[in-house]
């Protein structure tokens, strides 16, 4: 199966550049989380400007792809789902500068026993993600490799989602909260949770774009 782009070096490069946007914003949101936790307000606050800073490279390099997509009329058979793809991959990266925006805007008093399990669940979801960058690396370059990481993005999403329901268990099983602190910690556990859900809709579509592809 010939690459997508028909090694067109440009935008090959622009694509890269773009899920490499998508890809180290995770590893920034668990940066910030984890000095958020920490109560390391100078930490947070670098961590706030790279990744806004991320987030409008990686609107940038979007709208920059879309553009060359039109202009110079490449995969006209294929340029819809491309765009869609690429707008979804973006929707992620949102989903990662708006969970910090969330904890700047908002402070929650999250108790020290759950950081942890905070940690792994936004550590799962971060791989969710990976799973799709690697997924839309291969979308493009080698598309009969896509299956090599897709189902991955499938694992991580019930990871997410089992640590998830027992963190949302033991959140409400704390006697010592009142019910308004749990509904608050429940919120950001639920927020972070979804980034995995949200990786897993993308694959879902991804497979219907490699259907359409291979026939």
């Amino acid at each position: 199966m010939e690459r997508i782009l028909k090694k067109k070096i440009g935008i090959e490069e622009k694509v890269d550049d773009f899920l490499n946007q998508v890809s180290e914003g995770g590893l920034l949101c668990e940066k910030g989380m984890d000095a958020c936790l920490r109560g390391d307000r100078e930490a947070f606050a670098g961590v706030m400007e790279s990744i806004q800073y991320m987030e409008h490279r990686g609107d940038f390099l979007r709208r920059e792809i879309e553009r060359d997509l039109y202009q110079k009329t490449l995969i006209p058979e294929s340029r819809g789902d491309v765009m869609r793809l690429l707008e979804d991959m973006d929707a992620l990266l949102d989903r990662y500068t708006g969970l910090i925006w969330q904890f700047e805007i908002e402070h929650p008093e999250i108790c020290p026993e759950f950081h942890e399990m905070f940690r792994e669940l936004l550590h799962d979801s971060v791989e969710a993600v990976e799973a799709m960058v690697y997924s839309c690396r291969a979308f493009f370059k080698n598309i009969s490799d896509v299956e090599n990481h897709i189902h991955k993005v499938s694992f991580w999403e019930k990871e997410s989602d089992k640590l998830s329901t027992r963190l949302q268990k033991a959140i409400f099983d704390n006697q010592s909260l009142e019910l308004s602190q749990k509904m608050h910690i429940r919120f950001f556990a639920k927020m972070v949770d979804r980034i995995a859900d949200e990786a897993e809709d993308v694959s879902d579509r991804l497979n219907i774009y490699v259907i359409k592809r291979m026939l």
